[in-house]
């Protein structure tokens, strides 16, 4: 019988080197059964921890496949969280370091700011809000360590849910002055319409993302932080993003954040 020679501390490498040196990876998963959800998390802050000692800061929680879309198309059926770190947003106007990514790709996102700490358990959606001071629209770049984006949850959990680059935009207005549900984002690549979407395919709304996000990290003995971005999770589908393309999304009240590839 053959002994697996596959640790915590080898996924983290693991997974740390393919994002290092750009290169991607079959599931890790198909060569180690053993990575369940629960090692999985903790590899996930162990990668983390690589990532602040290394001079990092934290700066956030982003939320992964919380929407239909994503899961559809990920073959998952349940939302995860991972960390944010200040070395993933990208200032507006700077473009995106493809010399850095993978396979990068672009979704839209509803990005809370948070004015107190939040810390679950038994957080609502309602509760939740309370805790956001302003709401933007923005993008993630994902970029999953993974060949073709196929993962099972753990590889994607222990990946830090496929954590690439974001960026937030101008607009910034306060929950009480946005019906979040019907905010509309429309996503347009070189010109040309690809995609539209309500923020309601976020878990039916973001704050229910948000509360979720709370909740979980409780459960590992985490919370949220005052003056903290979270990334509710993408709307649509996400799109490639190509050396020379660019990507803009147009969100009916909190304006047009864009990225170009480099």
């Amino acid at each position: 019988m053959t002994v697996s020679t596959w640790t915590l501390e080898r996924v983290v490498d693991e997974l740390l080197a393919a994002e290092t040196e750009r290169r991607d990876r079959g599931p890790i998963t198909d060569e180690f059964p053993g990575l369940d959800i629960d090692l999985a998390y903790r590899a996930q802050d162990a990668l983390l921890q690589r990532k602040l000692d290394a001079g990092e800061r934290l700066i956030g929680v982003k939320l992964g496949l919380t929407s239909r879309a994503k899961q559809q198309r990920m073959g998952i059926d349940a939302p995860l969280t991972a960390w944010l770190t200040d070395a993933m947003a990208l200032p507006a106007g700077v473009p995106a370091p493809l010399d850095e990514l993978i396979h990068p790709r672009v979704e839209p996102e509803i990005v809370f700011v948070l004015g107190e700490d939040l810390k679950g358990p038994g957080i609502t959606a309602a509760r939740a809000m309370q805790s956001v001071e302003a709401v933007y629209g923005g993008y993630e770049i994902i970029d999953s360590r993974y060949t073709d984006f196929r993962f099972t949850l753990p590889d994607v959990i222990a990946d830090n849910a496929s954590a690439g680059r974001y960026g937030v935009g101008p607009v910034a207005l306060a929950p009480r002055d946005l019906d979040l549900p019907v905010e509309a984002c429309l996503v347009e690549v070189d010109g040309e319409i690809v995609d539209t979407a309500t923020a309601a395919a976020v878990q039916g709304h973001p704050a229910e993302a948000l509360a979720l996000a709370a909740n979980a990290l409780a459960a590992r003995g985490h919370g949220l932080k005052a003056g903290w971005t979270v990334l509710t999770g993408g709307i649509t589908d996400a799109v490639f993003l190509h050396p020379g393309s660019t990507v803009s999304v147009h969100f009916s009240h909190l304006g047009t954040v864009t990225v170009t590839g480099a």
